[in-house]
């Protein structure tokens, strides 16, 4: 079934809380994206989610049964960049294909063939040593284990950074082949946001240490819309809506409205001579945190 569910989870570094009570639960089989500015605690919620890290209060199962210290558990649990820290750790003098090896060893659902053909995919040389890569192709690494892990639950934390474009692209290309053609969970963890967006079924957005909402992406961006127009008219119309986000620009004036009814949401735009625009993922994440 592999259902991963977090209670009230809370940690400090020193004085400082880097996670909040955070209780969240994720079904089997989805794609979530994990957003979040720097420092909202990201990395940490997914070390402590995957068994790497103890949270000072609060529990992680998976399918009603504690991970802590249960190996059994986390062996169904890949944290992509935890393993390229354990890993990479240092200038790291072996080769690609005895790193690979290692991941082999380590990870018990991992798949060979499949790793040798991520390693076509992404035009990474063997035989070079880890200490001189370069940090996309270390970023192609951590891919090639997290996706070749086969683990039923798999963490990328920020997978792309390095990566150019056609890259990116290639990833998420892949991410959605393995995740039609299995049944495994993934979290994405991101800053490039909108690339990402039409691969995440699911949101989280963190911000210090606190989940803000956790939802569908397409029913979260039906709900809004970027309207423009005449103060004026904008003030009036906003009267019946919540807005979450707000800009003037001299006489005029651009709103982010969040609706329930998509039908009432027209006949009253249609009132008047407004600019209305979908909102894209990226835009709205930054217009809910200000």
């Amino acid at each position: 079934m592999n259902k991963l569910v977090c209670s009230n989870l809370t940690k400090s570094y020193g004085a400082k809380k880097v996670i909040d009570g955070v209780s969240l639960t994720l079904e089997p089989h989805r794609i979530y994206g994990l957003i979040g500015r720097n420092g909202a605690g990201k990395t940490t919620l997914l070390g402590l989610v995957s068994g790497q890290n103890y949270p000072d209060s609060g529990d992680v199962t998976l399918d009603g049964e504690p991970v802590k210290d249960n190996q059994e558990l986390l062996d169904q649990i890949c944290f992509s960049r935890e393993l390229s820290q354990i890993l990479l750790f240092g200038r790291d003098t072996r080769k690609v294909k005895q790193l690979l090896k290692t991941a082999e060893l380590i990870l018990p659902y991992w798949d060979n063939e499949y790793a040798k053909r991520l390693i076509g995919e992404f035009e990474l040389d063997e035989g070079k040593r880890i200490a001189n890569l370069s940090k996309g192709m270390l970023s192609a690494v951590t891919i090639i284990i997290a996706l070749a892990s086969k683990s039923p639950i798999t963490f990328l934390d920020e997978p792309v950074a390095g990566l150019d474009v056609f890259m990116r692209d290639k990833f998420y290309r892949l991410l959605l082949e393995e995740y039609t053609e299995s049944e495994r969970t993934f979290v994405v963890s991101t800053h490039i946001i909108d690339e990402a967006a039409n691969v995440l079924e699911d949101v989280i957005i963190i911000d210090s240490g606190k989940i803000l909402l956790t939802e569908n992406t397409d029913e979260l961006l039906s709900r809004h819309r970027i309207v423009s127009g005449r103060t004026d008219d904008i003030d009036e119309f906003i009267k019946g809506y919540k807005v979450t986000h707000s800009e003037s620009h001299g006489k005029s004036k651009t709103v982010c409205v969040e609706f329930d009814d998509y039908d009432k949401f027209k006949a009253d735009v249609s009132k008047y001579d407004f600019d209305v625009s979908k909102a894209s993922l990226q835009k709205l994440f930054m217009n809910l945190l200000g």
